[in-house]
Parts: structure tokens; C-alpha cells; sequence
């Protein structure tokens, strides 16, 4: 790398020409104010940021330590609670309040529906995402499985489209009810004096009137119907000329849901960012998101498409006024947190800065631009920025976040708050001190989710003494699964966060299995969260029903009217194995499966750059896979390797079998570079790596092996 000094910082040239040529101009921010502040930044917070990392390494000791000691005897519930308490893994509780964050956007503080995450270093994937906001529900039902079976191959079936159409329709009734008729009687739509009449006779009304949101005329035809439940447009498409709205009696041509209310543009674990070149690649992409020029190109069917931000959608609504809908989902930031460091800057000492800070500081100055808007494509009507804060540990870290945005706003001379902050709530100490951690960003918070398989991988290492830890599959049946989930709605309700804030839930991980997901992801919305994850635009129109159907206000309102139970027993109910006696075939089987995860989302992020893959797993269901299912994966071979539930020569040899099994699986990916003919690739050397070093990795994370692992490819 290149590097030009500024103000005591050596920045590699790929970001400086961005930051001073793309990202500063036409935001008032002066190159030299931008440098100095960036310098002291670093100099202020580098060191801070060091000494958090040091104490988690401290505490991480002491735990090994305490259940070292204590093994073979009876758990101790209260004994381990005083131990957790005198090393300051445990806080005290303080007095209630609730957060004082302002100005946040109608998308996180009043809508309740799907979110998306995807990798903003593929320009594409984030504008598909961004665009998510709405989504054909016919596409969505004919081309999945949602409806129990898969679309027929080849061309369009229409006996497939007779049956969505049918079952759309059904749906109508449940969510938009008529009075007296159903849906599929329905034969004529028109619009008189800005009055919604049904069918000739014009006594056929709506059950609730209210749910009438609007139409559009397009060249003095009536083109769109809009509807509201639950604050979730739907917007039935009427066109006689259409394929689908010719055959249709009242020229229904299609239902548009809103589906993907927000969208993570993900900086951190979908991403495989380890220099200049890829850190700049992402901040473009975001820069782009934020001046709303972000244009893709490809090719499809032969054709050249352009993929851009949708605009706003401009309607009638039942007084005759003119009303807009925001036309993409409201966009969050997903920056690093705060374990790795970058070489893209380095401190005057030449040691690579924290990655977080250099995150912070170029996504929050890039997102100026969308501040600046009065008009166009904006992402925050509000004036606010939001920033997602992944893997901190405890209240104290989340104040240094605190601490980072105050500092940066004063570099930037933006006014304080106006960084919104999201805390995961995925790493065991945060779990267990939410409340504090809450308060300690108590004016920035925008949302708050649980991830159960980053949380799962936070919970064996610190654990990883204890004992070993149950199968993966058995841990979601455990105790401290459902105490975690429901703790985090609990204590975000007990905080304010309603009509604040998002409570999430995590990620849905089988994007082929869209009927599997219809049956169980309604348990999001029912048990009080705003939103959960999605990994695909059609799996948001898809999840968006669930929020039709379940009014997640008027449940979070029944939590916050019950009794409270604070699940902290549970929650550190440590989940290791109570003497199983395993058979030879069910440890095989695990490890095989874990292994085959590892080696088949490694093989992509060293040798392709790619940071989140759906990959097949043993039994070829393809699974979404990213640093977080890949740090469970991992973890759990270490735990049972160091517990000696299995051997190194028993995991080596899987490992070698499994590498074969990924390299059949991708066969006819020609960018492909197998592992099985010498075992001896450096993807293999990083999959193996994360297994044997399992124990020795800060918190079991992945990014230390993959980070070092992808550079010296990159380099060879």
C-alpha cells in the first residue's frame, strides 16, 4: 500500500483520493477539518479502544479460569453470579428510564415490518435491496414455495398463476375484508369524486373504510388501488392490457406489497473488507445509496438492465390530496465493531488503526449528502443517520460507541444525535447487562436484535471451560434460547423503545424454504418485535404478511401490561452436555455438517472475496451463510475437540472428507479453486485454522483467520 500522511495519520492513497475527490465535496466539510478531526480521532480513541479489548481478554481469563477450578463439581448458581459480579462481567442494575432519542424516522419509530441485510460491496444486491420496499406478491408466490409447492419448469404455467391468483385473493379477504362478497367476485374498480366504488350496484364497501388509502391515475386511466393494514400499504395494479389483468374480471394485473420496510447495508459480516481497496468499494457503494446515484449494470436474457433507486411513488388519497410513499427502504449502516483493525490507515506509530473508527467517521461524513437533500431521492426525512454497532460487549463498549459518534458529529459540525445507533444484542455480556447497555446510548438508540448464532458463538467460548457444549441443532431447545429472545423484547419495551425504536429478531437462514418460513417466522411479530431479517427481497413481500396479520403495537402493549420475569437465571444457564452419551454416528454426523459449513462459506470469502454465501449443507439444503454461522460452526468443533469428544486426527480427517464433498458442490463455478488435491490451499489453511486456533480466537471470532488469510492471498 501507498501511503500519504495527513495530520500525524498515514492514509493509503485508494481512500485518500476517494474520501478528497468523491466523498467530502458537496458536503461543506473542508479536507483539512476532515483530516485533523479523523487524526484526532485516533489519537484520542485508538488507545481507549484497546484498553476495551484488553479487558475482554482479562475477563476471558478469569472465566477459563473459574470453571477450570470448579470442574467436576455442582453448579453453583450463586457462587457464579458473585464471581460474574466481582469481575465486572455482571453490572448492578440502575433506576428505570427510558430513551430520549429524537427525530428518528417514521420506518423505525411507527412501521413494524421486514428488514434485509446484504453486502454493500455488491452495488447490485444493495440496490435490489434498497428498492425491496415493495414487492410483487404474485412473483413472490409463483416462483417460491410458499404456497407448498415449486413453480413447474419452464415457461409461465397457467394453472400456477390461477392458483396465486386465487390464493392473493383469499389473502384479500383476510387482510382487506369486503362487505358481502369476496375478492374474486369483485368485477369492477373505478374511482368517482375521489370515492372507491366496487362493482356497478356501489353498495359493496370495504369492512373498514379506514383501509383505504389512495389510487393513482396513469394518462387519465385508473392504474393503482392503495390499501393500508396494520400502517403496510398494498397497492392492487389495474391494467386491462396487461397479461395478467386482461383475463382478470376487475383487471387485476398484480399486488404489490411493502415489504422491506428497512435495510442494513452491511460494512461488517456479509462482507469480506480486509484493505483500502475493498473498504473503498463499500464506502462508494454507500456514497452512491446517499446521493441516490448508484447505478448497476448486467446482463439478462441477452439484454443490458440498469438497475437504479426506485423514486417515490406519488398518490391521491381519499381527501384528493396528494400523498407520497417513500419508494425504498430506509437505510442503516452496518459498520465494524470494534475488535479489528485496518491497513487502509496507521496511526504515528505505523500500527494499523481500528477498523470502527475509520468506519464511523467516512460512513457518517458520507451520509452528509443525504442530509443535505431537501428534495429527491432521500433515505431520512428526519435528518438522522443510523448507525448499526455489531459485537459490543457490555455497557462500557457501548459508551465508547457513544463516545466515538459524539466525537465524530464535532469533526463533522453535525448536531449531536444525530447519529442513531442500533446495538446487537449478540455477544453474552451485552445479553446479560442490556438495560445498562441501553442506557448507556440512551439519546442514540434506534433499535436493538438478538442474533441467536453469533449470540451461540459468544456463548460456547466464554464458556468453553465449562464443559462441552450440546449439538448446535439441540441448543435452540434449550432454556437460555427462549430467555435471550424474550429478555430482549422485555427490556426494550421496559426502555421506551415503542414508537422510538426497533426491537429485531434475527435472520431467517434457508432462503429456498419460503413455506417453512410462512409457518414459523409469524412467531417475530408475535412476540413484540418491529422487524426481523430476511435474506432476500422476496423473502420480505413473503414476511410482510405476518405483520398484516399481527398488530406487533397492540402485543408489545400485553408485555408491557404483564408481570416481567428477568430470565437472567436461564439466560446463564450455561447449555453444555449433561453426560449425553453420543453415539459414534451423531458426533460424525455434527462435525461433518459443521465442517462442510466452514470449508464451504471459507473457500469463498479467501478465494473469492465473497462474505456471505448461501451454502449447501449436508444434506444440500442451501443455508445463508456469513462470519456469524461460521463462528458457531467453528466454535463448536473447538469446544468438542478440546474437551476431547472428538480427536485432531478425527477433525482432520472430516475435514478432508468434507473438503471433497464442497468441491463437488461447486463443480461448475469455473472461478473455483478446489481444495481436495492437495489439502493445502490457503481457504483450507484458514478453515482448519479456525477450528484449532477455536479456542485462542479474541471471543472465537472468525475475522482475525480470514482477514490474515485473504491478504496473503490477495498478496500472492
Amino acid at each position: 500500500m501507498n501511503h500519504t500522511e495527513k495530520f500525524g495519520l498515514k492514509i493509503d492513497n485508494k481512500l485518500l483520493n476517494f474520501i478528497e475527490n468523491e466523498a467530502l465535496p458537496g458536503t461543506s466539510v473542508s479536507s483539512e477539518q476532515f483530516w485533523r478531526g479523523f487524526s484526532e480521532l485516533v489519537k484520542e480513541l485508538n488507545p481507549k479502544n484497546k484498553e476495551l479489548l484488553n479487558k475482554r481478554e482479562n475477563i476471558q481469563k478469569k472465566i477459563n479460569e473459574w470453571h477450570i477450578q470448579n470442574r467436576g463439581k455442582n453448579h453453583n448458581k450463586e457462587e457464579y453470579y458473585n464471581f460474574l459480579k466481582e469481575i465486572n462481567y455482571l453490572v448492578d442494575e440502575g433506576p428505570e428510564f427510558k430513551i430520549e432519542t429524537n427525530n428518528v424516522d417514521s420506518e423505525i419509530a411507527e412501521i413494524c415490518g421486514p428488514q434485509l441485510v446484504v453486502p454493500i460491496m455488491n452495488a447490485r444486491y444493495a440496490l435490489n435491496a434498497a428498492n425491496a420496499r415493495w414487492g410483487s406478491f404474485y412473483d413472490a408466490l409463483y416462483g417460491t414455495d410458499a404456497m407448498g409447492d415449486m413453480p413447474p419448469a419452464g415457461n409461465y404455467s397457467t394453472d400456477r398463476g390461477e392458483k396465486v391468483i386465487s390464493y392473493a385473493k383469499n389473502y384479500l379477504d383476510k387482510v382487506v375484508p369486503l362487505k358481502g362478497i369476496k375478492w374474486k367476485d369483485v368485477n369492477k374498480l373505478e374511482i368517482i369524486n375521489n370515492k372507491l366504488i366496487i362493482n356497478e350496484n356501489s353498495e359493496v364497501q370495504l369492512v373498514n373504510i379506514n383501509q383505504y388509502a389512495g389510487f393513482r391515475y396513469i394518462n387519465d386511466k385508473l392504474k393503482e388501488l392503495i390499501f393500508i393494514k396494520n400502517k403496510l400499504h398494498l397497492r392492487l395494479l389495474i391494467d386491462a392490457d396487461d397479461t395478467i389483468g386482461k383475463d382478470d374480471p376487475a383487471n387485476i394485473a398484480d399486488i404489490i406489497l411493502e415489504s422491506a420496510i428497512t435495510t442494513i447495508m452491511d460494512c461488517e459480516d456479509s462482507v469480506a473488507a480486509v484493505d483500502s481497496e475493498d473498504k473503498v468499494l463499500a464506502y462508494r457503494n454507500w456514497l452512491g445509496l446517499m446521493k441516490g446515484d448508484l447505478t448497476e449494470e448486467f446482463k439478462k436474457s441477452d439484454k443490458i438492465i440498469t438497475r437504479k433507486l426506485s423514486e417515490d411513488i406519488s398518490i391521491t388519497n381519499s381527501e384528493g390530496k396528494n400523498v407520497i410513499l417513500k419508494g425504498r427502504s430506509l437505510m442503516l449502516n452496518r459498520n465494524v465493531g470494534h475488535l479489528m483493525t485496518n491497513p487502509s490507515v496507521l496511526d504515528e506509530n505505523n500500527e494499523e488503526v481500528g477498523e470502527g473508527l475509520i468506519d464511523a467517521i467516512c460512513t457518517t461524513l458520507i451520509a452528509i449528502h443525504d442530509l443535505s437533500k431537501k428534495e429527491g431521492l432521500r433515505n431520512s426525512t428526519k435528518g438522522s443517520i443510523y448507525i448499526v454497532k455489531p459485537k459490543m460487549h457490555g455497557p462500557e463498549e457501548v459508551a465508547f460507541t457513544n463516545e466515538i459518534f459524539t466525537l465524530v458529529e464535532e469533526i463533522l459540525n453535525l448536531p449531536k444525535y444525530t447519529v442513531k445507533i442500533g446495538i446487537m444484542d449478540e455477544e453474552r455480556r451485552t445479553s446479560v447487562n442490556l438495560k445498562e447497555c441501553i442506557r448507556a446510548a440512551k439519546n442514540r438508540v434506534a433499535f436493538i436484535n438478538t442474533g441467536f448464532l453469533d449470540r451461540t458463538g459468544d456463548e460456547i467460548h466464554t464458556s468453553m471451560e465449562a464443559g462441552p457444549f450440546l449439538k448446535k441443532g439441540d441448543m435452540k431447545n434449550t432454556n437460555w434460547i427462549n430467555a435471550y429472545e424474550k429478555r430482549n423484547v422485555h427490556i426494550g419495551l421496559s426502555c421506551g423503545l415503542q414508537g422510538k425504536a426497533q426491537i429485531g429478531k434475527g435472520m431467517w437462514a434457508m432462503p429456498d424454504l419460503m413455506q417453512n418460513m410462512m409457518e414459523q417466522k409469524s412467531n417475530h411479530p408475535k412476540a413484540g418485535a418491529n422487524c426481523a431479517w430476511v435474506p432476500s427481497p422476496t423473502a420480505a413481500t413473503l414476511h410482510a404478511t405476518h405483520y398484516h396479520e399481527t398488530d406487533v403495537f397492540a402485543v408489545q402493549n400485553q408485555i408491557m401490561n404483564s408481570d416481567h420475569e428477568s430470565y437472567i437465571d436461564d439466560l446463564l444457564n450455561i447449555p453444555v452436555s449433561d453426560g449425553q452419551n453420543w453415539s459414534n454416528e451423531e458426533i460424525n454426523k455434527e462435525i461433518e455438517n459443521n465442517a462442510q459449513g466452514i470449508l464451504g462459506y471459507v473457500v469463498r470469502w479467501i478465494d473469492q472475496g465473497v462474505g456471505c454465501s448461501k451454502v449447501p449443507d449436508i444434506n444440500n439444503i442451501g443455508l445463508m451463510e456469513d462470519r456469524a454461522t461460521c463462528r458457531i460452526s467453528s466454535q463448536a468443533i473447538a469446544n468438542w475437540l478440546h474437551h476431547g469428544i472428538v480427536t485432531e486426527e478425527q477433525v482432520k480427517s472430516t475435514m478432508k472428507k468434507m473438503a471433497k464433498v464442497v468441491d463437488n458442490q461447486n463443480s461448475n463455478d469455473k472461478k473455483y479453486i478446489p481444495m481436495a488435491q492437495s489439502f493445502d490451499t490457503i481457504a483450507y489453511k484458514a478453515a482448519c485454522d479456525l477450528i484449532f486456533k477455536g479456542t485462542e480466537l479474541p471471543s472465537g471470532y472468525t475475522e482475525p483467520v480470514l482477514h490474515e488469510r485473504r491478504q496473503e492471498l490477495k498478496k500472492s
